[in-house]
């Protein structure tokens, strides 16, 4: 008996030391990016970017006359988007180490201390709100109405219970462009709810497609994402209903010329046939990869593409 709990207890050793050994190297730096999940804040940049960039652009105030602005307006709507990720990592340290894409994360390997990582969260979201605060009451409302949507809605709420969790996150994600609008112009203009139209419908066929790569793992971790429930033939039906939604959305933006609508309607039509395309792979996989890569190139595409336009 003595001996078998003796390998019983070696084979635990061994199974933590496997663990420790799947930990990448990291430096704080590193961790810190990970906690806020850089890739998102960097993305989201790009659409509060594009909304401030037309919004000073259609007002006539010019972009390098509000140079102090554009300052405030950056640095803020990133640190409220990088609190409410880290806050995101905080609240979803009990089911990140269920799947591979997270499990790395420092809120997961114990580099970090789950307390300090939630009092990080609120300086950040609160030192974004002072920034925001140098431009208008607008931007400040539309950004804390982003942080309720993501850490609230989405991540406390339809995340983990609701298969719709990924249309009510869309809501988050359509901010940015509306903060960046709103900091230049606290009367909305209509293309700026465009702008936020094109977010908003964009991130369903994005996710549905990653959702379906990592199927497996969200089964794991018991959320319930469109794959999960409904299988990959009903989610891909979505991805292309949400992809044709997109269709009619530039043509709402003539202001910006006839280039722009050509050159969005190539990239929604473009969309479409990639699906068509993939399907010959007869891999519903490769197909979800395909299909999350051009959703990738997509915005950024869409959305440097008004900023040129509007330079020509």
């Amino acid at each position: 008996m003595s001996n078998s709990r003796a390998l019983s207890d070696a084979a635990i050793e061994d199974s933590e030391r496997s663990l420790q050994k799947d930990i990448p190297e990291t430096t704080v730096w590193k961790d810190f990016l990970a906690l806020i999940k850089i890739g998102i804040v960097n993305s989201n940049l790009i659409t509060t970017f594009t909304g401030l960039w037309l919004a000073l652009h259609f007002s006539g105030k010019g972009f390098f006359n509000n140079l102090d602005l554009v300052f405030y307006t950056v640095i803020g709507s990133s640190l409220i988007i990088a609190g409410s990720c880290s806050l995101n990592n905080y609240i979803d340290r009990d089911i990140d180490p269920l799947m591979e894409r997270t499990r790395g994360r420092p809120t997961v390997t114990g580099k970090v201390n789950a307390g300090k990582v939630a009092l990080l969260s609120f300086l950040l979201i609160g030192l974004g709100t002072a920034f925001l605060m140098f431009t208008t009451a607008s931007a400040v409302v539309i950004g804390l109405i982003g942080v309720f949507s993501y850490v609230v809605l989405y991540t406390m709420w339809t995340k983990r219970r609701f298969v719709s969790n990924t249309i009510v996150g869309s809501i988050s994600g359509a901010v940015p462009p509306l903060i960046g609008w709103a900091a230049a112009d606290g009367n909305l203009d209509p293309m700026a709810w465009v702008l936020f139209a094109i977010v908003f419908i964009w991130q369903p066929p994005h996710f549905y497609a990653l959702a379906m790569r990592r199927v497996e793992e969200y089964r794991a971790a018991g959320v319930p994402m469109l794959p999960v429930v409904k299988g990959f033939k009903t989610t891909k039906r979505h991805i292309y209903i949400w992809v044709a939604a997109l269709l009619p959305l530039p043509f709402l933006m003539p202001s910006l010329g006839l280039p722009f609508l050509i050159l969005a309607t190539a990239l929604n039509i473009g969309w479409l046939l990639t699906g068509l395309y993939a399907r010959k792979f007869n891999n519903d996989i490769k197909w979800a990869t395909l299909m999350f890569v051009y959703s990738l190139q997509y915005l950024t595409i869409m959305f440097v593409a008004m900023v040129i336009i509007t330079l020509i």
